[in-house]
C-alpha cells in the first residue's frame, strides 16, 4: 500500500443468518495463515436443540462471554433476547481497544442492535474507523442512525454478502487487506 494510501475499512453487511460471522471467522484464519496480525472480536450463536438461544462474544485468541440469551432478565432486550451489556463490554471492549492500539487488522463482528446498547462500544467503533488501521466489521442491515452513518462514510467500502459470493468472500477480503 502506498505511504499515503488509506488502509482498507471494509463493512460487511447482509441479512441475518446469511453467513457474515462465518465469513469473518474464515478471514481471521486466512489472515493468521498469512502471518497477518489480527485482533478484535467475533460473536457466535448459542444453539440448543437446533434453536438459537443466545450469543457469545469472543476475543480473537482470548476469553469469551455469553452476552445475550432468551432467558436473561435485562432492561436491554433485542427481540426475544435479554442483553447483558456488562458481559459484552468485559470481553469485546478490551479486545477492540487492543486491536486498535496494536495496529493489527481490526475485526468487529458485529455492529448491530445488541452491541449498540453499549455507548462505549459506539465510541470505540468511531475511534477505530478514524484510526489509520485496516478494519473489517460486520454490520446489520437494519435502519439505525449510527450504522447508517458509518455505511455512508466515504472512507469505507460496503460489501454485501450474498449466497453467490459468500464462499469466495473471505479470500476477497484477504486480498483487500494484504495488497501492498
Amino acid at each position: 500500500m502506498p505511504v499515503d494510501a488509506q488502509p482498507p475499512r471494509l463493512l460487511l453487511t447482509g441479512p441475518p443468518k446469511s453467513g457474515k460471522t462465518t465469513a469473518v471467522a474464515r478471514l481471521v484464519q486466512l489472515l493468521r495463515r498469512h502471518g497477518v496480525a489480527v485482533g478484535g472480536f467475533v460473536t457466535h450463536e448459542q444453539r440448543e436443540e437446533g434453536r438459537r438461544v443466545g450469543f457469545v462474544v469472543e476475543d480473537i485468541g482470548g476469553p469469551s462471554a455469553v452476552f445475550a440469551r432468551q432467558d436473561f432478565l435485562s432492561t436491554v432486550r433485542v427481540g426475544r433476547f435479554g442483553v447483558n451489556v456488562t458481559a459484552f463490554e468485559r470481553v469485546g471492549l478490551p479486545a477492540l481497544r487492543r486491536a486498535v492500539t496494536s495496529g493489527s487488522v481490526v475485526v468487529v463482528d458485529e455492529i448491530a442492535r445488541m452491541e449498540l446498547a453499549s455507548e462505549t462500544f459506539v465510541g470505540l467503533v468511531r475511534e477505530a474507523l478514524d484510526a489509520p488501521i485496516p478494519l473489517v466489521a460486520t454490520v446489520h442491515m437494519h435502519a439505525d442512525p449510527f450504522t447508517d452513518a458509518i455505511k455512508r462514510r466515504s472512507d469505507v467500502d460496503l460489501v454485501t454478502l450474498t449466497k453467490q459470493n459468500r464462499d469466495e468472500l473471505p479470500q476477497y477480503l484477504l486480498s483487500r487487506l494484504t495488497t501492498t
